[in-house]
């Protein structure tokens, strides 16, 4: 049978201003979406998947594939043919062997067709999503005279400008099936970089926002579906919990054995509980980490 690994984190309590939307007059928005009937803000699964493999780039000799340039504000690219895929034992990078690629190119000449090269990303992320519905908080401030070149005339007025933000935590979900790579050992590499990840669609580097995971779980299992994802929920003392996780391990749907829960979750009373149902309980999340990376090196 094949073993797949999922996912769910939820990071920390911040405010944040992640992931801007359309700009309306002065005011920076941010992305929202209608989630149990009231308005929550979110990040997108693309801001992650760009975080990752900025993350991936510098902990590899090789570095990835694709590399954004903060000097010339573009992607560049090592190898645009990837041509390490072309053989079985091809040399390739990490980040096209978990997030994919594709290559499209136009036919030839008129009326013939043209060609694609593409791979599917072996590790999927999920959008993420605010844990607490959205207030409606804006910050108004203004920018001083001369701030930057172009408001650099003298006698000018201070620029105002405004932006939503949101004091929450978010939660997302991932799923991989490690045998999918062409290096397996990727797998462990991607769950130790997700447990890194700090600047995620950032606005303006006015935001500081940790988006690496207070709290996680991981279910390791032959099962194809992951079945824990988004299952965390805010509680009346600011803090998280995860029923439906409970609810289904209980009822057989998840056996407790292909879990892995790390930081203060697993410390809490149903975390108590599903240690007693088989979890494997850590209170750091890197150990957690370890642990599900140790599990994906030996299946």
């Amino acid at each position: 049978m094949t073993l797949h690994t999922f996912a769910n984190f939820v990071t920390g309590h911040a405010v944040a201003a992640n992931n801007r939307a359309e700009t309306e007059g002065n005011i920076t928005t941010l992305q929202k979406i209608l989630w149990k009937g009231q308005v929550h803000s979110t990040v997108s699964a693309e801001a992650i998947r760009f975080a990752l493999r900025a993350h991936l780039d510098a902990a590899e000799q090789k570095g990835t594939n694709r590399r954004w340039s903060e000097d010339e504000r573009v992607n560049t690219w090592q190898d645009h043919l990837f041509s390490g895929w072309a053989r079985k034992d091809g040399a390739t990078f990490i980040d096209d062997d978990l997030l994919g690629f594709m290559k499209a190119e136009g036919a030839k000449e008129e009326g013939g067709k043209g060609t694609t090269l593409n791979r599917r990303a072996v590790l999927e992320v999920t959008r993420a999503v605010s844990l607490t519905p959205w207030s409606g908080d804006v910050t108004f401030n203004a920018a001083s005279p001369g701030a930057t070149p172009s408001a650099a005339k003298k006698g000018t007025n201070p620029v105002p400008y405004g932006t939503e933000l949101h004091a929450t935590r978010y939660q997302y979900g991932i799923a991989m099936t490690p045998s999918a790579l062409r290096v397996r050992s990727r797998a462990a590499v991607a769950i130790n970089g997700l447990c890194a990840l700090n600047n995620v669609a950032g606005n303006h580097a006015r935001f500081l926002y940790d988006f690496s995971p207070e709290s996680l779980v991981f279910r390791i299992t032959e099962d194809p579906s992951p079945r824990l994802l988004f299952c965390f929920e805010h509680t009346s003392d600011a803090g998280y919990a995860a029923p439906s996780l409970l609810r289904r391990v209980e009822a057989g749907d998840i056996d407790g054995k292909e879990l892995i829960l790390g930081g203060p979750f697993a410390d809490s009373e149903q975390g108590k509980s599903l240690r007693k149902l088989g979890a494997d309980c850590h209170r750091g999340v890197r150990n957690a980490a370890a642990a599900a990376s140790t599990r994906i090196d030996g299946g």
